[in-house]
């Protein structure tokens, strides 16, 4: 497109043919910007550090969501670069959703923090921690701790609206924008997105293909299904498809399983059980799941201020597909399902 220009600009015709080659040289040049744009060059390609998407490292905003069946659908949690599932009272789980490549405008509905959100996210740095209440005790803990305190309690009714459709205490929806800006506005140095200890690209050798995968906690399940198509895993909660708010059907392209230890911390819920602690500072097992696979992993992390690093029995480093990341902490084994061997055609 370029030379064309160039040889319809270097005539000296009259006025009438310059501005017809000034038109077909504006043309053929914005096509090729469209192409580039489509297709841009590889060195131009950014992606997040903790999600491994196109995009850029932003600031942090971690996000306790409800996830209970009468908190679906949830809101924003489509956008979450990286979602923890951890158990609380009663046996139910809650989630932690961490946002950095996009910052949804509306999140919900949003729950209290309990203890396992500190370790869970000192490895992050000091992010924004969004969160509605807690426990007086639990309040202190999190003020004293290296996170951005933006809890509800603190902040305007503007940045944490109520949903009329919903019912308390189901209704509670952070505006993410306007959180952001209050952060800003506070002149704050939040955390920007780095690695955490995975990274990102092909699958090793010698994974298990599964077609999906139950976990059970006491009063809560998942299941995910390997999808071909979309090439992800599609979450569904007791048999029910997890859709978001949006629409689109919940599914990350790694799915972690993090077995840990589990513990009663020194904190009770309201009906007066004990709040479990998640050992997430250590040494144990797991799977990654990527690719239609399972791949038996072994994780580490020495300090709460460390990244989380999973490898396979030999050492070496099991990297995740780029995408949204789910990691479920349980202390109970998995069910996979298996994916059927090809029978041989009988002739």
């Amino acid at each position: 497109a370029q030379r064309r220009c160039q040889l319809l600009m270097s005539l000296k015709p009259m006025r009438s043919k310059l501005i017809f080659a000034f038109v077909v040289c504006s043309l053929a040049l914005s096509g090729c910007a469209s192409d580039e744009e489509l297709t841009p060059a590889q060195d131009d390609i950014t992606y997040n550090s903790i999600s491994g998407r196109i995009g850029t490292d932003g600031p942090i905003l971690a996000v306790k969501l409800d996830d209970t069946s009468l908190a679906r659908p949830q809101i924003g949690i489509e956008d979450a670069d990286v979602v923890y599932i951890e158990q609380v009272e009663g046996g139910l789980t809650r989630l932690a959703a961490i946002f950095s490549s996009v910052i949804p405008q509306n999140i919900g509905p949003v729950r209290s923090a309990r203890i396992s959100d500190i370790d869970i996210l000192a490895q992050y740095g000091k992010v924004i921690f969004a969160y509605s209440g807690a426990q007086r005790a639990m309040l202190t803990v999190v003020s004293n701790s290296n996170l951005w305190d933006y809890g509800a309690q603190r902040q305007s009714p503007t940045i944490y609206t109520r949903d009329a459709n919903r019912s308390a205490p189901y209704d509670m929806v952070l505006r993410g924008d306007l959180l952001l800006e209050k952060v800003k506005a506070d002149g704050r140095d939040v955390a920007i997105s780095k690695s955490v200890g995975w990274s990102f690209g092909d699958a090793p050798v010698g994974g298990a293909a599964i077609d999906s995968v139950s976990l059970r906690w006491p009063a809560s399940k998942y299941e995910a299904t390997w999808s071909k198509t979309e090439k992800r895993w599609l979450l569904s909660n007791g048999g029910i498809a997890n859709f978001a708010a949006s629409g689109k059907q919940l599914g990350p392209t790694t799915f972690v399983i993090q077995t840990i230890e589990m513990s009663d911390s020194i904190y009770r819920g309201s009906d007066g059980s004990y709040t479990p602690l998640s050992e997430t500072v250590g040494t144990g097992t797991g799977y990654i799941l990527r690719d239609g696979q399972s791949f038996k992993a072994n994780w580490s992390r020495p300090a709460p201020e460390s990244g989380t690093t999973w490898t396979l029995a030999d050492g070496s480093e099991i990297k995740f597909a780029a995408g949204s990341v789910w990691v479920a902490l349980t202390d109970r084994n998995p069910d996979f399902t298996l994916t059927a061997p090809t029978s041989p055609v009988s002739k």
